[in-house]
């Protein structure tokens, strides 16, 4: 067990203990949470059934919920319930599908503190990011619901429920807000809890929402255990799949041979280009901000592309930045009124990950790379003693070798890479490194020069000096190459993947033919 040797006496914040938000959730949907577990949701009620397996938090070692974990024959009772469940729910009126969604919105809200408050727990969120996530899942969901009819005029739900297995970091940003606008739009909905964390705030949050009749499945296993059942089942409409490229792939090669409708995002290594550049006052005041939970995300940039020319330039601007990160426990105060403490990230999502971050360093110095800033543990927040096995500090390195991980994949972590060019065609070529990317960015001061080298980047949203997000409400996204496959979403489009169209409908997306039969 790794311990801090932080001196400063911290506590953590009163009210805010596990004992407690596991205690609130048994007042607030005892339905779900029985004693020291979660419940399975399935076939319109909470099962006891699922080995109940340990989890422990990344914040600080402790014990929490784990999840329910079902076998592939019960997994395939709970699909198949969930398709009597669509085939009902399809023929509600739109106008009471989204009274219902509306009232799940209202009863979210109401407990959107308690859900921010696991997500600190289960996925060591800082509080201001994991307020952020559930204020972002009501406030995105809320756009559809007030503009729901002419996004489904002339469309119908699809003819089987849609399967959503997603990564841990964004439960209710990404899940939850992709669950209620696919059954806002007439479809019921499986999801799959994530194995490495935030099963606590899902089953809360699927509580509420089948409180007012949402036609929620929620259940919890290993992905190879249930892909029979989320994947492949014949009752499944459509499969909406974030992770990363290993499982994205095994579940493309499934739907693909199936002809099943999909959405499947995957990891892929964002990359910030420098090039005849000189406003570092602006890429200064964003370095700590790419930071935020850990570069944990998957429109993190954690490579950087600099010119050698400008490298001196590039460190001045980026290691000050660098060293104001702010990293620690998430509950951890002076005294145990204070507010919540203000931190760029806190721990990784579990201490497997942190070793396998912490390998690919040092075996990256190893073999060359040049370590240009390493984060110290003693300026990081932390109680006396705890468990910090799960915590990287932030560590930048320069010109990782080819046959590290780190040079070619996205690291998913506080670890930053750069790499110097000496032209524009090895510019781009290190900017494309991963066979594509949700996004990127090109710093240069010429529009033109950025107008000429932004279509050659490989990621499906470039921006100019300025960072690009996910976006789910005006904008289309998807990716590149490995990153996505199947239909892109973002605003009404996110609706049409999930409904039925004219015969023939052409849906955005990189399908081989660029479209979906209904």
């Amino acid at each position: 067990m790794a311990t801090t040797r932080n001196p400063a006496h911290l506590v953590v914040k009163s009210g805010t203990s596990w004992a407690e938000a596991w205690q609130r959730c048994l007042r607030v949907a005892p339905e779900a949470f029985r004693d020291d577990r979660v419940l399975n949701l399935w076939g319109s009620s909470w099962q006891a059934d699922g080995l109940a397996l340990p989890a422990t938090s990344p914040v600080d070692g402790s014990p929490v919920a784990g999840p329910p974990r079902l076998d592939g024959a019960t997994a395939r009772q709970a699909v198949r319930a969930s398709l009597d469940q669509h085939r009902a729910w399809r023929h509600v009126p739109l106008a009471e599908r989204r009274s219902r969604v509306a009232a799940t919105l209202d009863a979210l809200a109401a407990h959107r503190e308690l859900l921010a408050l696991l997500l600190v727990w289960e996925i060591g969120k800082p509080w201001r990011l994991a307020l952020a996530d559930v204020d972002r899942a009501i406030d995105e969901v809320r756009w559809y619901v007030d503009g729901i009819e002419p996004m489904v005029a002339g469309r119908s739900p699809l003819d089987g429920p849609v399967s959503n297995i997603a990564s841990w970091n964004y439960p209710m940003s990404v899940l939850v807000h992709a669950m209620l606008v696919q059954a806002l739009a007439g479809n019921a909905v499986v999801a799959k809890t994530p194995t490495d964390g935030g099963v606590a705030c899902l089953t809360l949050a699927c509580a509420l929402a089948a409180r007012e009749g949402i036609p929620l499945t929620l259940v919890s296993g290993s992905g190879g255990e249930l892909s029979q059942a989320l994947v492949r089942a014949p009752e499944i409409g459509c499969v909406s799949f974030v992770g990363g490229r290993d499982t994205g792939a095994a579940v493309a090669t499934a739907v693909a041979d199936l002809g099943k409708r999909h959405i499947l995002e995957q990891e892929g290594l964002n990359t910030w280009g420098i090039w005849n550049h000189t406003d570092w006052d602006s890429l200064a005041a964003v370095i700590p901000k790419l930071f935020d939970y850990g570069k944990q995300r998957c429109t993190a940039y954690p490579r950087f592309v600099v010119q050698r020319s400008l490298f001196d330039a590039f460190l001045t601007a980026y290691l000050p930045a660098a060293r104001t990160l702010r990293v620690g426990h998430p509950l951890a105060v002076e005294h145990p009124d204070d507010p919540y403490p203000e931190l760029d990230f806190g721990p990784l999502i579990n201490a497997a990950k942190a070793k396998e971050l912490h390998d690919q360093v040092a075996e990256a110095i190893d073999r060359g790379a040049v370590p240009l800033h390493r984060g110290r543990v003693e300026d990081a927040r932390f109680l006396p003693g705890q468990d910090t096995s799960a915590y990287v500090q932030p560590v930048t390195i320069l010109n990782p070798p080819p046959s590290s991980p780190l040079h070619h994949a996205e690291p998913f972590g506080p670890v930053d890479s750069v790499v110097l060019v000496d032209t524009e065609a090895e510019l781009l070529a290190a900017m494309n490194a991963s066979n594509g990317a949700l996004v990127a960015t090109l710093s240069t001061d010429d529009r033109a020069t950025y107008d000429r080298l932004a279509p050659q980047i490989r990621a499906f949203k470039v921006g100019h000096g300025a960072p690009r997000s996910r976006g789910d409400r005006e904008e289309l996204f998807g990716g590149f190459g490995a990153s996505w496959r199947g239909a892109f979403v973002g605003g009404d489009l996110l609706v049409r993947a999930v409904t039925l169209g004219p015969a023939g409908e052409r849906l955005p997306g990189n399908f081989p033919d660029y479209h979906l039969m209904p």
